[in-house]
């Protein structure tokens, strides 16, 4: 778990920590099953079916009904899992960057751009 004194939390962000990983292990669980293909196609064959398999919890259930990556990672969702589910719904990791960070796709992009920049420049 974080110690918040001497890891302060990022404002905006859901720390993925010990807690985290057992509260989101079954959405987890569920994402680390697309990487097979079959899996992929049932899930767009019948979400429900597929969510409940795995246990999801309502809240987990809802998130993934909703498209909503951020109630996803609130649920205890871990982002490297999440890319293969924000895979299924057409999602890029920069998609899911701007998500995270309140930004416009290209903001985001502009974004690493300049973060890019100022550690060239140091």
């Amino acid at each position: 778990m974080a110690d918040p004194e001497r890891d302060p939390p990022i404002p905006g962000t859901t720390l993925f920590d010990g807690d985290a990983a057992v509260k989101g292990y079954a959405l987890n669980a569920m994402c680390y099953s697309f990487n097979d293909t079959a899996n992929r196609q049932a899930f767009v064959d019948d979400e429900a079916a597929y969510c409940a398999k795995f246990a999801l919890t309502p809240a987990q259930r809802q998130a993934v009904a909703d498209r909503d990556v951020l109630g996803m990672i609130a649920a205890g969702g871990n982002i490297y899992y999440l890319a293969k589910l924000a895979g299924i719904f057409g999602l890029n990791v920069q998609d899911v960057g701007a998500l995270q960070t309140g930004r416009t796709v290209a903001e985001f992009k502009q974004f690493l751009l300049d973060q890019g920049k100022e550690l060239a420049h140091g």
